[in-house]
């Protein structure tokens, strides 16, 4: 997650000092900020003759993300054929009609192919995968004072173009320098989600699972610590938005916990939810 960032191990030109600072809000973005975020990296090269030379690298690392609140709702509530599930209008509680939870933690694997030109900017092409985002939530409607839990798994694979701009280094030895740094990046994800199971006083509803291409987001911060002369450490915190998820369209179905009745097969319409998320990322970057 948290890019990558220059090695403060390259060799350091005379006279030639790195600079390079954003200073952005963490908050969510449209996609036209989005946009606008990274434009505003990338023409931050402050300075003609940067420690170290052109170069590039490869990073790898491992994270953990935790999510922010989400809920199901219908993409149509007025939808008949197929269903809605939920259907419009508002439960006892007050609110709209959906499952109200969250996507709980995730690990993150990620790899990204990067490059450092003489400046303080670097490009990074990344993926990220994370395997197993599990929501866990409460429907609000049929009996909402009553406990009507939710469960679905999910999993997301992520490629994004990223930038990112080095702050001063800390400390006065080349060696034990550490560079702060910031970033963001814009790119495309692809959100899978397995069956949803929606567990009711006397019954079960099931849902069908989908998969969905959107637009994803990421801003960053952390710092890079050298360990010798061609590789260094990342450790980041970053914030990521990874767009909707959405459940299939039809093949659902209730079935009775007491087995009284036969199952019903259910011909439902799509639901959606948007994932956000922040977590930590450690990583070590290899400069060629």
């Amino acid at each position: 997650m948290f890019g990558i960032v220059r090695a403060t191990t390259v060799r350091a030109l005379p006279g030639c000092r790195r600079l390079g600072a954003l200073a952005m809000r963490c908050r969510p973005l449209n996609a036209f900020s989005q946009l606008s975020v990274v434009a505003t990296l990338a023409s931050m090269s402050l300075c003609p003759g940067v420690a170290g030379a052109d170069g590039f690298y490869l990073r790898g690392g491992l994270g953990l993300d935790w999510s922010g609140d989400a809920a199901f709702t219908d993409i149509d509530c007025s939808s008949t054929v197929p269903a809605a599930l939920y259907g419009c209008g508002t439960d006892r509680d007050g609110a709209p009609r959906r499952s109200l939870g969250d996507f709980g933690k995730t690990p993150v694997l990620e790899l990204g192919l990067g490059y450092a030109p003489a400046g303080a900017m670097r490009y990074e092409l990344m993926l990220e995968h994370r395997p197993s985002y599990s929501f866990e939530g409460r429907a609000n409607f049929l009996a909402p004072d009553r406990q009507q839990s939710v469960a679905a798994d999910i999993s997301s694979i992520s490629g994004m173009l990223a930038a990112f701009a080095d702050f001063p280094a800390l400390g006065s030895r080349r060696r034990t320098a550490i560079t702060p740094y910031v970033g963001a990046g814009i790119g495309a994800v692809r959100n899978r989600i397995g069956m949803t199971t929606m567990t009711f006083p006397a019954t079960t509803t099931s849902v069908r699972g989908g998969s969905r291409t959107d637009l994803a987001w990421m801003v960053t911060a952390g710092v890079t610590l050298p360990l010798n002369e061609r590789l260094g450490l990342d450790m980041a915190w970053r914030y990521t938005d990874l767009g909707e998820v959405h459940t299939g369209t039809g093949e659902g179905g209730v079935t009775w916990h007491d087995g009284i009745r036969e199952p019903i097969a259910l011909d439902l319409a799509p639901t959606w939810a948007r994932i956000r998320s922040h977590g930590l990322r450690v990583s070590l970057r290899y400069s060629f």
